[in-house]
């Protein structure tokens, strides 16, 4: 059965017949949509535009996580560089006010902070 990979989202085919779409991390099937939810979304999406929308919307879905992960994060630690005498500069750039953060020897992520906490 030959393949068709764009992404996260498989899409198999069986000869011309779609089978099901997919949704692989990391080759482990995360979640399966059947050709009868495929025509139910197709009720309100264009068919040429279906397979579009869908990597769209896992797409949002991973940016959103992100997004709000991010403001809790910044949220947090925002306060405690400001308070720190030893920070002369706090960084702008995501990724490096994030590797400011991770470096600091307080730091710690939820599965270190639980485990501090039993």
């Amino acid at each position: 059965m030959p393949m068709e990979r764009s992404g996260i989202l498989e899409v198999l085919y069986n000869v011309n017949f779609k089978v099901s779409m997919k949704l692989q991390i990391d080759g482990i099937e995360i979640f399966e949509l059947f050709p009868w939810q495929e025509k139910v979304i197709k009720n309100d999406i264009l068919e040429k535009e279906f397979e579009t929308h869908m990597k769209q919307i896992a797409r949002w879905v991973w940016e959103q996580k992100f997004q709000r992960c991010f403001q809790r994060f910044e949220n947090e630690w925002l306060p405690k560089l400001r308070d720190d005498p030893a920070i002369s500069f706090i960084p702008a750039d995501r990724e490096a006010f994030v590797n400011l953060v991770l470096s600091r020897p307080d730091y710690k992520n939820r599965t270190q902070r639980d485990a501090h906490e039993i």
